[in-house]
């Protein structure tokens, strides 16, 4: 999962729903970035008191490496949703409500689902598989 304080609109302005873009997502330091795969399933969680919750789905495009300025980031290709996963309806869900992004907001970027929780998540998405929104 990788968080952003910006809405979809403003990483990428016109990004319509049912869309897939390409981006590169700044990350922190940490063990978690040897543990990123190109093809391994991503979400963007919009973090902050506006709308959040799970806003695309898609894969890592890639592994991490140093951008321009020297800092981790990783590439990532996502489609945004149409209707975002809010944050109060995951809360709400006995397997999602342990995420650790409910648990800990402010924690590590990326964070960590396990498959229940993602499974939860693509549930309230309303798909089960990375099918057609991760091509």
């Amino acid at each position: 999962m990788i968080k952003t304080s910006r809405p979809p609109s403003e990483l990428v302005p016109g990004w319509a729903a049912g869309t897939t873009r390409s981006l590169t997502r700044c990350v922190r330091p940490s063990y978690r970035l040897r543990l990123m795969a190109a093809g391994q399933p991503c979400l963007l969680w919009l973090s902050g008191p506006h709308r959040p919750g799970v806003h695309a789905l898609g894969m890592l495009a890639g592994t991490p490496d140093t951008d321009a300025d020297g800092q981790p980031a990783v590439p990532v290709r996502l489609t945004l949703l149409g209707d975002p996963v809010p944050r109060a309806e995951l809360l709400a869900d006995p397997v999602a409500r342990h995420a650790e992004v409910m648990r800990m907001p402010a924690g590590s970027n990326p964070s960590w689902l396990s498959a229940d929780q993602f499974a939860a998540v693509l549930d309230r998405a309303g798909t089960t598989g990375l099918g057609a929104w991760t091509s």
